[in-house]
């Protein structure tokens, strides 16, 4: 089954606050493993825009430190699967952690 996960980065690792990352690492999955990894450039943060933005990429599994209430709804109103409070390491190795139902998720690290 494939996955199109998306993770936020901030200096090429995990950005603890979802909302205001610099880039988000989009990773291509299959029973296999990793298919494809791009790196995008977020639109401008407004408040409900990503979950829409990151849904019309295609993607189906996010993980991330922490975000807002608000776009958890939005998240789920999207049927895209959130993985939340999640430690801050590179794209692929979260992702292979998830993958091998190895992933360490916790509270929601947003501080905002």
């Amino acid at each position: 089954m494939k996955k199109f996960f998306a993770i936020p980065l901030e200096n090429g690792v995990l950005c603890s606050h979802f909302g205001h990352c610099t880039q988000f690492a989009l990773v291509e999955t299959d029973e296999n493993g990793v298919i494809s990894e791009r790196l995008v450039t977020p639109p401008p943060h407004e408040p409900g825009l990503l979950p829409a933005w990151l849904s019309s990429q295609g993607v189906t599994h996010v993980i991330a430190g922490g975000m807002g209430q608000h776009a958890l709804s939005l998240f789920a109103q999207n049927n895209i699967r959130v993985f939340l409070g999640a430690v801050a390491k590179e794209a692929r190795e979260l992702v292979s952690d998830c993958l091998n139902e190895k992933l360490e998720t916790g509270g929601n690290r947003c501080d905002h």
